[in-house]
């Protein structure tokens, strides 16, 4: 199956949707597809029914029989009309699988379907046994879902569906290359800009903003003005949203606080504790809400066994958090052109900074084996300790060859970043002072390659043996 020209991007999910669609093995009959809201997971799994043939249903916020009225009548609709009345869910599945032999059936926001129904992971299980009514045909189960902390248990522990699924994907935002070839932004300076508030979401030029997209780097303050910070545009309140959505969140102002810490600087667990005033141990909840939502990520310290630092996945999340939250009152009333000219510095010191260092990340784990010597095995944010001078060197891109059993561990590279200042050597000082540390920590730093990533360009006096990445070399 050739995927739609309509479809961007979206390759790699394709292929793994149609070998699961068309593998010839008896026992591949059941995926699990996940993903955030807005990505595009209804988009791409309706142009796979639609290519290989099938039966599409979405999950409602409703009851049981409700969902099951609904369900009869969307299934009678594909034998010529009427409509099915079923009791039970376990009624309709069988009738389902009779019905639909063939293709794929796509079972959407499928986290709905189960607050009504918590029954029906087992119903399926049930039609997955080797007598159940799914074996009758040759037709393929997908379950699909936005809810990460619900979709997610679904194959975990000892859940009923745990073993039974032979597709897991989650379908992530487009990556920031892809991305500004979807706003069509040819300016890798403005494509960072527009990545570091609406990342790679595609349904946010869609159906978010209407297509609207900066036509330069004069038009980007325009285009905050009216978009993201226009009361009118469903893009205003959509990272309040994001958070409303995820069932397991209760108490909305404590999550905020905990967003707002981590946008704000504070990314380790006791850092962000003291920031709302809380204690260590009242945060942890939250945090694994958070993380199992996919909204924030724990990332270890490349150097630093046991430290781990959160960052927030969603960079609207941290554009509302650092920007828009405290300037709310004022932005409710209109007044965005003023909140955005007091706010302005915090978004480039909160937001777009520590974003430049995330793409900087990725580029790095992306690179081929000759850029630092070898293919990455990790790339993480490190500090190291320098008691000498009583301080801890900060690096912005430690990259870590793959461990290897009784040999050190080869550093790759280190580097710094910046994203509106002019690189010069005193930063290659730094960054050759945290390479003589870590060897005498035990690392193999003999092959380490000293990289500046910058915004704004390098001094000429940097010496030529460091690899200097600028936004060209970002996006080329």
């Amino acid at each position: 199956m050739i995927k739609p020209e309509y479809v961007f991007d979206r390759d790699e999910e394709w292929a793994a949707l149609v070998r699961f669609a068309t593998s010839p093995s008896a026992d591949v009959r059941l995926g699990i597809v996940s993903g955030r809201r807005r990505q595009g997971k209804t988009f791409l799994l309706d142009a796979l029914v639609q290519e290989a043939g099938g039966f599409y249903f979405t999950g409602l916020e409703e009851t049981e029989a409700e969902a099951l009225a609904r369900f009869g009548q969307r299934l009678a609709a594909r034998t010529g009309g009427g409509r099915y009345a079923f009791a039970n869910w376990d009624e309709a599945l069988e009738r389902l699988f009779a019905v639909v032999q063939e293709g794929i059936i796509v079972i959407d926001e499928f986290p709905y379907l189960t607050k009504a129904s918590p029954s029906l992971p087992s119903l399926i299980q049930h039609a997955l046994d080797p007598r159940g009514y799914i074996r009758r045909g040759n037709a393929r189960l997908l379950l699909c879902g936005s809810a990460m902390g619900v979709m997610g248990k679904l194959l975990a522990g000892n859940a009923p569906l745990r073993g039974r699924a032979s597709l897991e994907m989650v379908v992530k935002p487009l990556d920031y290359r892809a991305s500004a070839e979807f706003w069509g932004t040819d300016d890798p300076r403005l494509a960072v800009l527009v990545h570091s508030i609406v990342g790679g979401t595609p349904a946010y030029r869609r159906e978010f903003v209407a297509g609207d997209a900066p036509a330069s780097m004069d038009d980007f303050d325009a285009w905050v003005l009216r978009t993201v910070l226009n009361r009118q545009m469903p893009l205003f309140r959509e990272a309040r949203y994001l958070l409303a959505e995820e069932a397991d969140i209760r108490d909305m102002a404590l999550y905020h606080a905990v967003l707002g810490a981590i946008a704000a600087g504070n990314a380790t667990r006791g850092g962000i504790a003291n920031h709302i005033g809380r204690k260590s141990p009242d945060i942890g909840h939250p945090l694994a809400v958070l993380e199992d939502s996919h909204l924030i990520a724990r990332e270890a310290d490349a150097f630093r066994k046991g430290k781990s630092l959160f960052r927030i996945c969603e960079p609207l999340i941290v554009f509302y958090e650092a920007v828009m939250r405290s300037e709310w009152p004022r932005l409710e009333r209109g007044r965005s052109e003023a909140a955005w000219h007091d706010s302005r510095a915090r978004f480039l010191s909160q937001v777009v900074g520590p974003h430049f260092e995330g793409l900087c990340r990725e580029w790095a784990m992306l690179a081929e084996a000759e850029v630092f010597g070898d293919f990455p095995g990790e790339v993480a944010a490190g500090t190291v300790a320098d008691p000498v001078n009583r301080t801890q060197i900060e690096v912005d891109v430690a990259v870590l060859a793959p461990e290897e059993h009784g040999r050190p561990r080869r550093v790759l590279s280190l580097g710094e970043v910046k994203w509106d200042k002019v690189m010069t050597s005193g930063h290659v000082d730094r960054l050759r002072r945290a390479r003589d540390l870590l060897s005498a920590k035990g690392y193999d730093t003999r092959g380490t390659v000293l990289a500046c990533y910058s915004g704004a360009g390098f001094q000429e006096d940097i010496p030529r043996d460091v690899r200097l990445i600028g936004l060209e070399s970002l996006y080329s």
